[in-house]
């Protein structure tokens, strides 16, 4: 059996999280005004909410990791030795990512299958730590891959956002209903759907009330199960601990909590808030 290395891209979070560092990692490129930052490397996720916050007229966007620099990914595994490859990605329809890691496995002589993950942030994350586990444990890629397939059909991420104006500026929410929205107050509730999209839930009066409702629906979700939960955040650490204590109370165990990588976070804005869960299955 040949020797397995597994990639995955930084909008995992993975940075952010103690784990093997012979997990390859590739990352997505932050622009703020003509200057470009290469997610956590050149910007953390603490320096760039601060900057947010302190103007947030910033003139943010982002890219996504050329698939030139994927290939030179590819290559430095092949002469680590690695015979094939396994890149696990943020879902294909929330970047471009998925597709350019794709055609660089084109562009290389060792079997690359890069992996969906329909997901983002700890559940990706959650899944490159597993697949390098079991790599590690001389399982077959087959036998990995079914285990990232029990991960991706059996977790949640639910998410609040405190403005709707980088949804509307980046395009996940048209100029009309974000007007509208500030307007009477609205904040949606969202998740990340089976289909790997971002998708609107239940639209809630104030950023609180959306926030309790998301509890709820969490609480009542995992209710009797055996889960891995966690809670992402962006420049409210300091509320998300709170929470911690709150769900903790009400019987979940060990959240773990993950910042919100720039690079995601620039879609959201400060102020938003995640929680999910993986189930053991």
């Amino acid at each position: 059996m040949g020797k397995i290395g597994v990639a995955v891209c930084g909008n995992s979070g993975i940075d952010y999280l103690v784990h093997d560092k012979e997990i390859r990692k590739f990352r997505s490129l932050l622009k703020i005004g003509k200057e470009e930052y290469e997610d956590f490397v050149d910007i953390s996720s603490d320096e760039f909410y601060s900057r947010l916050l302190k103007n947030p007229d910033l003139d943010i966007s982002t890219a996504q990791t050329s698939t030139g620099k994927i290939l030179e990914m590819y290559e430095e595994m092949k002469s680590a030795g690695y015979k094939e490859i396994l890149v696990i990605t943020i879902s294909n329809q929330l970047s471009g990512t998925y597709q350019n890691a794709v055609l660089a496995a084109k562009m290389i002589d060792i079997p690359v299958h890069v992996y969906d993950s329909l997901s983002l942030t700890y559940v990706e994350g959650f899944m490159a730590m597993t697949a390098k586990k079991m790599a590690d444990a001389n399982k077959s890629l087959t036998e990995i891959l079914a285990a990232l397939d029990k991960i991706r059909d059996n977790n949640h991420v639910y998410i609040t956002v405190d403005t709707l104006k980088y949804l509307v500026k980046n395009g996940r929410l048209s100029g009309v209903a974000g007007a509208l929205g500030s307007l009477l107050k609205l904040r949606p509730l969202l998740h990340i759907s089976k289909a790997g999209k971002v998708e609107t839930l239940d639209k809630i009066r104030t950023t609180s009330k959306a926030r309790e409702e998301l509890k709820s629906r969490i609480l009542t979700e995992v209710k009797d199960k055996n889960v891995i939960a966690f809670i992402v955040y962006t420049n409210n650490m300091g509320e998300m601990l709170d929470l911690k204590d709150e769900l903790e109370a009400q019987g979940l165990k060990d959240i773990l909590l993950i910042p919100l990588t720039p690079v995601v976070g620039c879609h959201a804005g400060p102020g938003t808030m995640g929680v999910g869960y993986i189930e053991k299955v």
